[in-house]
């Protein structure tokens, strides 16, 4: 890691607003795609707010999803029943990269480390949506933390 690179990942990508702009991009790629629209039926646009704020913890900046959105349990739950598909989970990382590629500075390894960290986290998701709303799923453990040397 370059010595000019900010410590964390939420630093370089440019903070909460640069997360919210990610957000959005993409939410308004997903609902408009007949692949991944029907997975998100239920959707308001608190959803954007609360994937950045999400983002935010994940990447090394403020732990606000855990403090005040239930942190890992909770985004865990939301994800119950939705019986994601790997032609869905594919096409959720198509419509990222994308997203990614147009809000995020011109940084290829930041780039890489964000969208690995979305690779590894829609497979949990699609994991845990195979399990009907209401499963126990014990305690996952504290929010997870990505950083410029992946999963810390």
């Amino acid at each position: 890691m370059s010595d000019q690179r900010p410590e964390s990942l939420y630093e370089a990508v440019g903070g909460i607003d640069a997360l919210r702009r990610l957000s959005n991009t993409f939410y308004e790629g997903v609902l408009a795609d007949p692949l991944l629209e029907p997975v998100f039926a239920n959707f308001t646009t608190t959803h954007i707010e609360h994937v950045a704020v999400w983002l935010a913890e994940i990447f090394g900046g403020p732990a606000r999803f855990t403090s005040d959105l239930g942190g890992h349990q909770s985004l865990l739950r939301s994800h119950l029943g939705l019986a994601i598909t790997e032609e869905q989970r594919l096409r959720w990382m198509e419509l990222m990269t994308a997203a990614v590629q147009k809000e995020l500075p011109d940084d290829e390894l930041l780039r890489r480390q964000v969208l690995e960290y979305f690779d590894w986290g829609t497979k949990i998701a699609e994991d845990v949506s195979a399990s009907p709303a209401g499963t126990d799923l014990g305690d996952p453990g504290p929010t997870p933390r990505w950083g410029w040397d992946g999963l810390q």
